[in-house]
């Protein structure tokens, strides 16, 4: 991760140092995401009597397939491989990844695919891996890599359904105000891939799922739509969430004739916990925003910082979590030492103005706003909100981190920090100020860090 441009402080080198500190601090939590060092954690391979062995523990006499999705998907494929021995694997194996993280992986077919939309081209990539699933045998293995984006990387209809059909669900859905639990359970009952989808594809060889999850609460079956865990949910609870944000009669026709063909029963269920696809699979996370969280903590302890954890599962509108941290140095009171407060999650922007920025930007600023109303600008400070792979909205930027005098350096430029809030602009509000946080892509994603620190 590079280090963003540097900012002066104007002549405090306590904010100065702060501001290094803070950086330090969320590097280590990006770091604690590596997917290369995650995988080969989890993957400490050797052979044994023909099998393969994995911390000591036999996966699979046959033959391996290897399949990876997501934007850390060549990485994680990459140290996979070179923790294999060679003579276990059936490739070439399939990489499925966005344009942005697409690189050669050796022995391995690597399909760039459409993200956040999705497109043809992710279409086809799963098409591939159905073929090169089919004939798995039960003394085989299948290796899957799943990092974030997986979702829209691996777009696969059930028959009858359109791709551009499907897209259209998910924009009412969006549309409608439907939260992902509701997103998931209605595009897991139209999806070939999703809701188990990919380890029925696999059956009936054994299947060990290595997880980065980008969701908090690393909740199984809506890390890209849980392509390898079992769906709790049915057609029933399908139709019900279409029904009750009124847009069932919005639907395609093809999306109502599936659904109410899976009420009657004329097509099967998603795959459930008790099915048989799922007695040899085994799903691990092996990277996530609490992981990182932790690793941050730890490193901010080893620097010199007194450490608070202010949320494990920072959400809901950007805005309003800024006054989450605020209230939670209100309540600490004075430092005695220098103290880090920290949180992870994912926060959300309602857009009701036309400007530029990402939810990580928007809560900077909006802190930066909200530190005025407690008297807060003399102390020495500094507030770090980032996104762990490197970009925050539609923008070159991770996010941002602030001190107490962006809101001045900004405002010195001619810009207002209530109008910028306002009009979602909070983009230009800190180019001005010099504040954005730029690290490129950082090759994972497990959500955001939050990194306040105060002396």
């Amino acid at each position: 991760m590079t280090a963003p441009r540097p900012v002066s402080p104007g002549n405090d080198p306590a904010r100065a140092a702060l501001r290094d500190d803070a950086l330090t601090i969320f590097a280590a939590g990006v770091a604690a995401a590596d997917p290369v060092e995650a995988v080969k954690r989890a993957l400490q391979i050797g052979l044994g009597g023909g099998a393969v062995i994995a911390r000591d523990e036999i996966l699979f006499p046959g033959k391996l397939r290897i399949v990876a999705i997501g934007k850390a998907a060549c990485a994680m494929a990459q140290a996979a491989l070179e923790m294999l021995p060679p003579s276990v694997f059936q490739g070439p194996g399939i990489v499925i990844t966005n344009d942005e993280n697409s690189r050669g992986v050796d022995r391995m077919r690597v399909l760039p695919s459409g993200h956040p939309l999705p497109d043809s081209r992710g279409l086809a990539a799963v098409r591939e891996i159905e073929g090169y699933l089919t004939g798995s045998r039960r003394e085989d293995g299948t290796l899957v890599l799943l990092s974030g984006g997986g979702s829209a990387l691996a777009p696969a209809p059930v028959k009858g359904i359109t791709l551009d059909e499907k897209i259209a669900v998910t924009k009412l859905l969006l549309r409608s105000g439907a939260d992902i639990g509701e997103i998931n359970t209605v595009r897991k009952h139209l999806s070939r891939m999703k809701g188990g989808g990919l380890a029925t594809m696999a059956f009936p060889s054994s299947l060990e799922a290595l997880i980065l999850s980008d969701v908090i609460g690393d909740d199984l079956s809506t890390i890209a739509s849980g392509p390898t865990a079992p769906d709790l949910t049915t057609f029933a609870n399908a139709r019900e969430v279409l029904v009750r944000r009124g847009i069932w009669d919005e639907m395609p026709a093809a999306i109502r004739t599936h659904i109410d063909r899976g009420l009657r029963g004329v097509i099967p269920e998603t795959p459930k916990p008790r099915d048989a696809v799922f007695a040899r699979v085994r799903n691990r996370i092996i990277g996530s925003n609490s992981l990182s969280l932790e690793a941050a903590a730890r490193r901010a302890v080893e620097i010199g910082y007194d450490v608070v954890i202010a949320s494990r599962a920072l959400t809901g509108e950007a805005r309003q979590a800024a006054t989450v941290i605020v209230e939670q140095l209100k309540s600490l009171g004075d430092p005695t030492r220098p103290r880090a407060i920290l949180a992870g999650g994912e926060t959300t922007v309602t857009v009701r103005g036309s400007g530029r920025g990402g939810r990580n930007q928007e809560l900077a600023l909006a802190f930066s706003l909200a530190t005025r109303s407690i008297a807060f600008t003399q102390r020495s400070w500094a507030f770090l909100s980032g996104g762990t792979d490197g970009r925050d909205g539609p923008t070159d930027s991770a996010g941002a981190i602030v001190d107490p005098g962006t809101i001045s350096r900004g405002e010195s430029k001619g810009l207002s920090v209530l109008a910028s809030l306002d009009s979602n602009n909070s983009y230009d509000f800190l180019e001005a100020s010099g504040d954005h946080l730029r690290t490129g892509s950082t090759g994972t994603n497990v959500a955001d860090l939050q990194v306040l620190l105060v002396r």
